[in-house]
């Protein structure tokens, strides 16, 4: 029984620490900022993902690459083919 009170005399010690720390602005802002840095390193966003891509040629083709050379051309002339049917 005396474990029990301990245990929830600790608990509101603490949350009454946290309650008075809390009560002043700067530390509000603080602890906000603490507590967004911490879920963007949990769970990164879609946009810090999409930087750790490895990424080797993107959007510059190496000139003697006739593979990718002959694509680029391709998706280029299919957007100004469709670009003429709809005008005419």
């Amino acid at each position: 029984m005396r474990v029990l009170s301990m245990n929830t005399l600790l608990a509101v010690g603490v949350g009454a620490s946290a309650a008075l720390w809390l009560s002043n602005k700067p530390n509000r802002i603080k602890a906000e900022s603490f507590l967004r840095d911490l879920k963007r390193k949990v769970k990164p966003t879609v946009f810090e993902k999409s930087e750790e891509l490895p990424i080797e040629k993107g959007g510059h083709p190496h000139p003697h690459d006739l593979e990718d050379n002959n694509m680029v051309s391709e998706g280029a002339g299919y957007s100004v083919q469709f670009y003429n049917e709809k005008m005419q």
